[in-house]
């Protein structure tokens, strides 16, 4: 039979025993948890791409239907033709504004493209894309629309935001390196 003997433990300076602290909540934690909470939000890397290919690509689409050119009349009537119907290139930014939303829809469903293919270098070309169009449709007014020879609001806002397209394109590369 073997006796056991309760030893008591040494008492060594460095290891002395301690008393686990209560938890100590954070000072904004403190009262109605439901409360909104003051304070900077942390910005997380590639907040500023994101948001402004959002936002480029919704202008972008919508900036179809407004007008791209304007004009009066000499009877007083005012003419406005909208991008839709400037033709082909009219329709191909609009398109271009709804591949956009729909790349940045499919990403934040984590649907991601293949890594051959990064997403910046898809919205620089869609930007691009946009701008020459948009560039051609501010340079060259359509012969079918030369009475309304004043150039609309909507054109610069649609040249306007494709070039965000491309600076949203370049901080996600930005974010990629």
């Amino acid at each position: 039979m073997t006796l056991l003997i309760a030893r008591r433990p040494v008492n060594l300076p460095i290891l002395r025993p301690v008393q686990t602290p209560e938890p100590m909540l954070p000072p904004d934690y403190q009262g109605d948890p439901l409360s909104p909470r003051h304070g900077s939000r942390s910005v997380t890397p590639g907040y500023w791409g994101e948001r402004l290919a959002w936002i480029a690509g919704l202008v972008l689409a919508v900036s179809a239907f407004t007008d791209w050119y304007a004009g009066s009349q000499a009877d007083g009537l005012t003419l406005a033709v909208t991008g839709w119907h400037t033709g082909a290139l009219g329709k191909l930014v609009f398109f271009i504004g709804l591949a956009t939303l729909i790349l940045e829809a499919l990403r934040e469903a984590g649907i991601e493209l293949p890594a051959t293919v990064p997403e910046s270098l898809v919205l620089i070309a869609f930007g691009s894309l946009a701008t020459i169009f948009t560039l051609i449709r501010v340079l060259s007014i359509p012969d079918t629309f030369f009475d309304t020879a004043n150039r609309g609001i909507g054109i610069f806002i649609s040249l306007i935001a494709a070039v965000a397209l491309i600076i949203a394109g370049l901080l996600r590369a930005a974010e990629e390196l």
